[in-house]
């Protein structure tokens, strides 16, 4: 009685397992294919992710600005010019961005130029979209100049808010990308 009970247990194991498997090859190729990109997209966009933590942890990134503006409701601007970056290497910072300067209206547009060869305060904390990078520079002038980046990690976007006491903040939204 326990051996017929064994056998007829296998039997049916077997032929769920089959049937499993039959199912499997029933896929049409068109669904086989699409389960196949699903998964190609779904590696590559973790990579992706890795990559960008990666130069976030390695104080090797550069961001790109695409528009700017002035807080707390000024009119948001193109940026077009493909120059205007900054560059974080290691302990040094290369800032080329233009920025909107002036107490009252009307205010105007100027140019941040500098490398800076050390900053003052710089953090990196993790968020549950990617990382906060901060850090702050006198740009060699009377005041603090305070550069908050919010960089997310999957879509490899960032908005980055440059604030100083004296002036309205300014901010830009734009993209990291790796420093060659």
């Amino acid at each position: 009685m326990k051996r017929l009970f064994f056998i007829f247990s296998s039997a049916l194991l077997l032929i769920a397992a089959m049937s499993v498997i039959g199912q499997r090859k029933n896929l049409s190729p068109k669904e086989e294919r699409r389960e196949i990109r699903e998964k190609r997209r779904a590696e590559r966009l973790a990579e992706y992710e890795r990559m960008m933590d990666s130069l976030v942890l390695s104080r090797n990134f550069q961001f790109n600005p695409q528009t700017m503006q002035r807080q707390p409701a000024g009119p948001m601007r193109q940026i077009m010019n493909p120059e205007f970056n900054i560059c974080v290497w290691d302990t040094a910072v290369d800032v080329c961005m233009p920025y909107i300067k002036g107490f009252t209206p009307p205010y105007y547009v100027t140019v941040l130029n500098y490398t800076l060869p050390s900053v003052e305060h710089y953090t990196t904390e993790q968020t549950h979209e990617g990382w906060m990078v901060s850090f702050s520079s006198s740009l060699f002038s009377g005041s603090t100049y305070t550069f908050t980046f919010e960089i997310y990690s999957r879509t490899g976007g960032a908005t980055l808010t440059i604030s100083n006491p004296w002036y309205n903040a300014v901010q830009y939204s734009g993209t990291i990308s790796q420093l060659y």
